[in-house]
Parts: structure tokens; C-alpha cells; sequence
């Protein structure tokens, strides 16, 4: 069977959807014939890509955001892996396609998948549970953070996104920073057999598979989706003032020496607060998507994802 293209058309703002048409063109050029399917609601695009998979399909390719690749990635884990997964960006971040290294160009995603070499990477699989309590299981590939990120994607979700990414995470960070609280986090965690506890105070903690988010914060540059470990940064500052100044140097990097910056490596690590009032806004982002509420366990699964994008 061909490869399946699964298009988010509410990606990039409506983009994906409104240029498909054009981009299809392209893509088989390269790739020869393609089925297509459209994803009408939140996580379609898993169900889409466990079917694929399930019906003997190798190359499944997601067409949309950060969040749509993590949906397709999700559905083909959930299916056992047996697929390699392509990428065509066309959201609002690109966070996961600066970390694999990808020039933001059609003809560039599609010559990554056209020349056939997988890369394997790891994933993260986090335990968590939804806004009404219920317990949930995800697979990830970029970035879990919780606090302030969580709220940002919030408020990305329902922003209109007229005036491009860096306005759109901009705006949207103003208005989490004025709802957001400290947290008193907990950390268990554990790499290889070295095991560890740490008390953290926090606007935002960052569990990284890869080095990009929010629109291009570089908030771990020495994370590398598969080198078997996930490097885990929370950061706090004297004020939420504070804060909003010292974020701007997230975005090149710099943020690490700060005082109020706390930085470990792990393989697995629970996550709890100890200030229950902070939970209902200590919202946790899955790979740029609003998902759920803290406590958290999360384990790294190495080399589970094959990637087509060398």
C-alpha cells in the first residue's frame, strides 16, 4: 500500500487545509501515489495513523503542526511502531522540526521522505491525568512542560492566530503570566541506576526529548531525541515580572546559568505538587497541545519511533 497523508486543515491557523491542494502536487512528484485523509476533531489523527498501520501501510505522513505529528506518532506507537513516520510542517511552532534539523520548505519536508533513510528516536511516555481527573497514557516526542506552557497552549488554542507564531505564543504568554502561580514541585527520578530527589520551586517545568518550544524557545539545546535521555530544566525567578524578563532569553539559550534555573538529566521521573491550590493552572503541554493536570509519571522508550526525515 501507498503511503497515507493525514492532513490537519485547522493547522497553521487554516493554512494546511487551505494549501493542500497545491502541496499534494508536490508530494507525490517525489513520492509517487498518496492517499489522504483529513482529520475532522482532536486526536483523529492518532486513530488515522493506528488504522494505517493496522492495514499494512509503511510510511504514514502528518501534514499540520507539532501537535499533528504527535497524534500521528501516538497512533503509530499505539499500533506497535511497524510504520515509518513522515513530516510535512505547516503549524504555528515548528518547534520538533528546528531540533531534527528541517528547513521550513515543502520541497524540502517532502526530499527528507523521498530519500527513504529512517531515523529511530526516542519517546517519552507519560502517565497523567485529564482536566476531569480520569487517569491517561500518552506517548510524546519533543516536550512535556508543566505550569506556564500549559496555559500558553491554552490560550494558543483559542487565539485566531491573525498575526503569525511569535505574535500568536507572544500574546498568549502575556495572558497565562498574569494567570500562572508558582509551584512547589516534587521530582523523583532515576538514570540508569542512579536515583535522585529534588524539591523544586517553579513557573514552569520542561521534560525534553528534543530542544524547541513555544515558537522557538531553545529551552534544553543539549537535548537530542536519541541519545536515551531526557533532560528535565525548571525555572523560577523572584517575581512573575522577573520572569517574564528572564524568558526572553530562552529563546537563545541562555537561560541555564540563571539562579533561578534547575537542570537534570533523567530516564524516568514522577512529578508531583505539593501546593494543591496551584493544580488548576499548572496545566500540562504535550508536544504543544493543552492535555491534562499534574501528577505525572514519565519513562523514555528508546529508539521506539522511526522517523523519515534524514
Amino acid at each position: 500500500m501507498g503511503p497515507l497523508v493525514i492532513v490537519n486543515p485547522r493547522a497553521g491557523g487554516g493554512r494546511a487545509g487551505r494549501t493542500f491542494n497545491g502541496m499534494r502536487s508536490v508530494i507525490e512528484r517525489s513520492l509517487g501515489p498518496i492517499d489522504v485523509a483529513f482529520s475532522v476533531e482532536r486526536d483523529h489523527c492518532t486513530r488515522l495513523a493506528e488504522q494505517a498501520v493496522l492495514d499494512g501501510r509503511s510510511l504514514v505522513i502528518a501534514v499540520g503542526g507539532d501537535g499533528t505529528l504527535s497524534e500521528v506518532a501516538n497512533g503509530v506507537l499505539q499500533a506497535g511502531g511497524g510504520a515509518a513516520v513522515g513530516y510535512v510542517g505547516q503549524g504555528t511552532g515548528g518547534d520538533f522540526g528546528r531540533t531534527l534539523g528541517l528547513e521550513h520548505r515543502l520541497d524540502r519536508y517532502v526530499d527528507s521522505i523521498a530519500r527513504g533513510k529512517d531515523r529511530c528516536i526516542d519517546v517519552g511516555k507519560v502517565r497523567y491525568r485529564s482536566l476531569e481527573g480520569e487517569p491517561r497514557t500518552r506517548w510524546f516526542i519533543n516536550i512535556l512542560s508543566a505550569g506556564l506552557g500549559g496555559l500558553v497552549d491554552r490560550h494558543v488554542a483559542s487565539s485566531h492566530r491573525t498575526f503569525g507564531p511569535k505574535a500568536t505564543y507572544f500574546l498568549a504568554s502575556l495572558r497565562a503570566l498574569a494567570e500562572c502561580e508558582r509551584a512547589c514541585l516534587v521530582c523523583d527520578s532515576s538514570l540508569g541506576k542512579e536515583e535522585a530527589s529534588h524539591r523544586l520551586d517553579a513557573y514552569m517545568i520542561a521534560i525534553c526529548n528534543g530542544g524547541y518550544f513555544g515558537g522557538g524557545m531553545h529551552v534544553a539545546p543539549m537535548a537530542k531525541p536519541d541519545d536515551g535521555r531526557l533532560e528535565v530544566v525548571a525555572m523560577n525567578a523572584p517575581s512573575k515580572l522577573a520572569f517574564a524578563g528572564f524568558s526572553r532569553n530562552i529563546y537563545a539559550g541562555r537561560h541555564l546559568a540563571s539562579p533561578g534555573v534547575r537542570h537534570f538529566a533523567c530516564d524516568r521521573i514522577r512529578v508531583d505538587l505539593e501546593n494543591d491550590h496551584a493544580r488548576n493552572v499548572f496545566l500540562l503541554d504535550v508536544d504543544g497541545e493543552p492535555l491534562g493536570v499534574l501528577p505525572i509519571d514519565v519513562e523514555l522508550v528508546p529508539k521506539a519511533l522511526r522517523l523519515r526525515c534524514s
